[in-house]
């Protein structure tokens, strides 16, 4: 039986395709084509036009990913430390994906990237938006012998690595929310969600889990809570999908390497270039608490400061959401 990789290995060019086309590729008649149509339109939202005399076609085609065209993307000392990549076509989650092969003993710097999640998760439990073919679903898995309390402030470098690979392709006016929020003109545009299995001091492994907007339609947005951005409205010349996803595994994993062998300390030395908050009215919630003051920036283990009144704080990424000073 077909599957739906199948089909939009054809459909995915936005072309008119006919019935006997699509009938005599997967040996079905041309009732079961309109079926089969009707099937991916339901479950991935897609939007089929219908021409008598012409056929079918997408009316937003996309690019599907391919290994080969993200690894070409890959830097020459990155190569070796990814020894598989994985494009999957459907998955509830990459990083739950991840999380099951790390168990099964899959090796540090295993990737894998998703054309749809059914159950694409944010931090703190948030759902992610994960429409077919618009987006980057990136999961990145890294093996650490030392334990839990050597991974700390590892989510501002994983945040850091897809700003600068952003900033490289040409898009300007980026920016780092605390912790690891990649924002455009205040709106979000990637977001990391870290989630971490082992010993406290001992091996443990970490996967990175990058959601990137590529081009969102209204529908697949209708749900999102806060204000967002997509490479396509920032708009200028956008590279292929491929190309930016491989530029953004590209620079993680060098700045994973770095990680190893030095902690945070280049990490930090690059931060208050993007910082978003540095200088700014913020809150910071705990929960049901809400704390006021003026960021700070980030300490040597990547916590949040925070100016108060009586002093300043520290804030450990996990433990809390920054909104801005006012909340609606």
């Amino acid at each position: 039986m077909s599957t739906p990789s199948q089909w939009l290995q054809i459909l995915a060019d936005g072309r008119f395709h006919s019935g006997a086309e699509l009938g005599a590729a997967f040996g079905v008649s041309r009732a079961a084509v309109w079926k089969r149509l009707r099937q991916l339109r339901e479950r991935y939202g897609l939007e089929v036009s219908a021409v008598r005399g012409r056929g079918y076609r997408l009316v937003r085609p996309f690019e599907l990913l391919q290994p080969q065209a993200i690894e070409a993307q890959l830097a020459a000392r990155v190569r070796d430390r990814v020894p598989c990549l994985d494009v999957l076509f459907e998955v509830d989650s990459t990083n739950r994906w991840m999380m099951g092969q790390a168990q099964h003993g899959a090796p540090s710097g295993q990737v894998c990237f998703a054309e749809y999640q059914s159950g694409g998760r944010g931090r703190r439990g948030r759902r992610w938006s994960s429409p077919l073919g618009g987006n980057i679903y990136m999961s990145v898995l890294w093996r650490f012998a030392n334990g839990a309390s050597a991974v700390g402030g590892l989510s501002l470098v994983a945040g850091l690595a897809v700003v600068e690979a952003l900033s490289k392709l040409g898009i300007d006016g980026l920016g780092l929310k605390w912790p690891n929020d990649i924002v455009w003109a205040e709106r979000k545009l990637a977001g990391v969600l870290l989630e971490l299995s082992g010993e406290a001091s001992g091996p443990c492994h970490v996967v990175i889990g990058v959601g990137l907007n590529v081009r969102l339609d209204s529908a697949a947005a209708a749900d999102i809570d806060q204000p967002w951005v997509d490479l396509h409205q920032i708009g200028g010349s956008m590279p292929a999908r491929a190309v930016v996803a491989g530029a953004v595994l590209s620079r993680l994993v060098e700045r994973l390497i770095s990680f190893e062998s030095e902690g945070l300390a280049s990490a930090l030395m690059a931060w208050p270039r993007w910082d978003a908050l540095h200088g700014r009215a913020i809150t910071v919630w705990q929960g049901d608490q809400a704390i006021a003051g003026t960021a700070l920036g980030v300490d040597e283990s990547g916590a949040l400061l925070l100016q108060v009144s009586g002093g300043v704080r520290q804030f450990v990424g996990g433990e809390v959401s920054v909104r801005p000073a006012t909340r609606g």
